[in-house]
């Protein structure tokens, strides 16, 4: 079974979990986003014995956002009835970073980049304040939560070539945003979006990679509420 396989499916069942327990008289609230990610410079450490041995640098990342894949994310919310303004619900980021050219160059690596995905699933609390402005249809939003980090890893050094997915560690996420209600049950919006992630990898071979990794995006997307 392939770890692409592993990643879909436990996002679908994640998913298919908040659905069946969502009662029928809240609201679920389903959102698809993408935009322009990018991601600071974060410390690399580890040890590949088939390659460059032990290595700790500072890597400089590039989200490159709009190459293939592209950077995007789709979440589940479940407004609750006794306070519709609060939410609970999932929320799945396809993030991506890859070192930069110099960073290779510098450290002896050909490849360093989860560029099939720093892919983080995290379970949020939400609080939003409907009907402020435009005649009522802008609400703003503010949501937190804590999950996982699932990156595709991808790293060369000259000896052998890691290329798999993994369970790597713990993600958290803080986003503030704007939604437009169009009507009553689709809507626009546009969102901050911060992800930190810490990150241990397995390298084939026998070695390891940990690096602590923080994604800033500024993501649009559409709503379907029913």
């Amino acid at each position: 079974m392939s770890g692409k396989y592993i990643v879909r499916s436990l996002v679908a069942g994640a998913f298919a979990c908040l659905f069946l327990a969502a009662p029928a008289t809240a609201e679920t609230e389903l959102s698809f986003y993408t935009g322009y990610q990018t991601a600071p410079h974060s410390r690399v450490e580890g040890n590949d014995p088939t390659g460059v041995g032990s290595f700790s640098f500072l890597s400089e990342w590039e989200g490159r956002s709009f190459e293939m894949p592209p950077y995007w994310g789709v979440r589940a919310t479940w407004w609750t009835p006794r306070n519709p303004n609060l939410g609970f619900g999932l929320d799945f980021s396809h993030n991506k970073v890859y070192a930069s050219d110099e960073t290779l160059a510098d450290n002896g690596f050909n490849t360093l980049e989860f560029s099939d995905g720093i892919n983080t699933v995290t379970a949020n609390v939400w609080y939003r304040w409907p009907g402020q402005w435009a005649n009522g249809r802008l609400t703003p939003y503010v949501g937190a939560g804590a999950g996982l980090s699932i990156p595709h890893v991808e790293v060369d050094t000259g000896g052998v070539e890691t290329f798999n997915y993994q369970m790597t560690g713990v993600a958290v996420q803080a986003v503030a945003g704007l939604k437009y209600n169009i009507n009553d049950r689709w809507g626009l919006f546009g969102e901050y979006k911060g992800v930190y992630s810490m990150n241990k990898a397995d390298l084939d071979g026998g070695g390891t990679l940990e690096t602590d990794l923080m994604t800033n995006a500024l993501n649009v997307g559409v709503s379907f509420s029913f």
